[in-house]
């Protein structure tokens, strides 16, 4: 919509009443608390930005600390990794835990269960990472993995400061409407009544 209905027009009505002959103290008062909460949410962005960059610093030291205690390897398997069923009431599984064995960094021989592809036959290498005692742990994180997580604490910081400030807005603006209409009918209440529009 175009004009003065539309709503960026109505929206400039709210942020700037003061043009507006019939604007109420209560109008001019929402007008503020707008203004307000408009430049809350920009100055949040840079507190954001900087919450960000510190989990950010947070997360490469932790992905370094986790890289200095994990060694990447092979585990060959000792046998086939079992073969994926799927009927009409199991979806079946994706990777599956299958006997292997490894050699850790002191070229000590080990056994156990690592996480093999479905059908996997004997003797199949499969990559794992190993704790200080060589056994298999988790892969570290990565430094791509530190950016997405530094990006999401920003971005979530940010939505949860607006929301916050769009749910005080909403709160005033009800209270506001409430004192608003009640003073049009204690106005109505005193009209005089003629029968007749004057």
């Amino acid at each position: 919509m175009h004009g003065s209905s539309g709503p960026i027009a109505r929206f400039r009505r709210r942020l700037f009443p003061g043009h507006n002959s019939l604007a109420r103290g209560s109008d001019r008062f929402e007008a503020l608390l707008l203004k307000l909460v408009i430049l809350a949410a920009l100055l949040a962005v840079p507190v954001a930005a900087a919450a960000g960059s510190a989990n950010h610093g947070r997360q490469v030291a932790a992905a370094a600390a986790d890289a200095a205690g994990r060694q990447a390897t092979t585990a060959y398997l000792v046998k086939s990794a079992p073969i994926r069923i799927v009927d009409s009431e199991s979806v079946g599984t994706d990777d599956s835990t299958t006997e292997a064995t490894w050699t850790d960094s002191r070229g000590a021989r080990h056994t156990g269960g690592v996480l093999a592809t479905p059908g996997s036959p004997a003797g199949s290498p499969v990559p794992i990472w190993l704790d200080a005692r060589g056994e298999p742990t988790a892969a570290p994180r990565t430094a791509s993995t530190a950016v997405f997580d530094s990006v999401l604490v920003g971005l979530w910081l940010w939505f949860a400061v607006v929301a916050a400030l769009a749910l005080l807005y909403r709160v005033v603006r009800l209270v506001l409407d409430r004192h608003r209409a009640a003073a049009w009918e204690r106005a109505w209440a005193v009209y005089p009544r003629s029968g007749s529009w004057p």
